[in-house]
């Protein structure tokens, strides 16, 4: 059977936010395409650890701007997390850039918090 990311972060999705997805933030709708992308370039597991990564670089992106310090921004916090260094492959930078696009889409608006986007979609790829 092959893996179906976008039906697991659509069960993941209706544990947060309830089982209509009419009732759900509108940004969810808009994140899915971004994130399934990361999943197919680079397959489940390694797809949760960008997912896990990209959390991490949002909690970085966060902390500078609660505490007003310098802030490189999510790019730079995602690569210095995934490592991915100079090896950049066709799949490395098509999740790259969808992760970044996810990132902006989630973070526009009165949405969730895009640490919930992330977070399900490492647990979706972890079912």
């Amino acid at each position: 059977m092959t893996y179906d990311f976008g039906l697991h972060f659509t069960q993941e999705l209706g544990n947060r936010f309830g089982p209509d997805p009419n009732s759900w933030p509108a940004t969810a709708e808009r994140v899915t395409p971004f994130l399934a992308i990361v999943v197919s370039a680079l397959g489940a597991d390694e797809g949760q650890r960008w997912f896990e990564a990209a959390r991490k670089a949002h909690l970085r992106v966060t902390e500078a701007e609660r505490e007003r310090s310098y802030n490189f921004g999510f790019a730079h916090y995602l690569d210095t997390a995934t490592g991915v260094g100079k090896d950049v492959t066709l799949p490395v930078l098509a999740a790259f850039e969808a992760l970044k696009a996810a990132y902006t889409v989630a973070r526009h608006g009165d949405g969730p918090d895009v640490d919930v986007y992330f977070e399900g979609a490492a647990q979706a790829c972890s079912r």
